[in-house]
């Protein structure tokens, strides 16, 4: 009885440890950072699509990026949950989703509308703004059915969506698209360890993420 005990206090240490930097990783790789993470790359990668662009113009529209893809929506949330719309700012039921969902269709509708005119900025940001945009729609609309992980829809666009880009370009970025596959790796592990989806929730995330990202690329360009 006693060895039972240790064993089961040191799964409990093991698994309070490993919730720790899963929760970490939740929050550094949360779906509505991938747009600026997304932006970034690009920046880094493909520096020739922005030479029409001013360094400070450059900073302004990763400032823009960030605030609508990621702030403003984040900002919402945070709103609803202080009016006691919804019950928890982490969205644990598929109930508390449903608004946030919509808020950041628009935001999100709103990035892909002014990317149509772009001529100083890569042309992948446009079918992925419409990728990620068709992603609240699909979330919203599975959401009524099973909890969809929109962390693992994060990880389906980050790996697609680079995976597209080098195809766009004919430049293959193995590293890249490697350090893509395990953070998603990451990312889903992360979910599964803090309880917050089953593996079916996990696998729809991943499928709509990179899914749309294919029909923006189809639709858009």
């Amino acid at each position: 009885m006693v060895g039972q005990s240790l064993d089961y206090k040191g799964e409990m240490y093991q698994s309070a440890a490993l919730k720790i930097p899963a929760k970490i990783i939740s929050y550094l790789l949360h779906p509505l950072f991938i747009p600026s993470y997304i932006f970034f790359w690009l920046t880094q990668r493909f520096p020739v699509q922005f030479n029409d662009i001013t360094a400070a113009g450059l900073t302004l529209k990763t400032i823009s990026v960030f605030l609508n893809a990621s702030f403003f929506p984040a900002f919402a949330v945070f709103l609803l949950w202080r009016l006691k719309f919804i019950e928890s700012i982490f969205l644990r039921t598929q109930k508390d989703r449903i608004v946030p969902y919509i808020i950041t269709m628009i935001f999100y509708w709103w990035l892909w509308y002014l990317s149509r005119n772009f001529t100083d900025q890569p042309d992948v940001l446009k079918f992925f703004y419409f990728g990620i945009f068709l992603n609240t729609v699909f979330g919203l609309v599975i959401n009524n059915f099973i909890k969809i992980s929109m962390h693992a829809m994060g990880a389906g666009t980050l790996l697609a969506f680079i995976i597209l880009t080098c195809a766009r370009y004919q430049i293959f970025l193995g590293t890249d698209i490697i350090i893509a596959t395990f953070l998603g790796g990451l990312i889903c592990t992360a979910r599964l360890l803090l309880n917050q989806h089953s593996s079916a929730e996990i696998y729809a995330g991943l499928i709509v993420g990179a899914l749309c990202q294919l029909l923006g690329l189809w639709i858009v360009l």
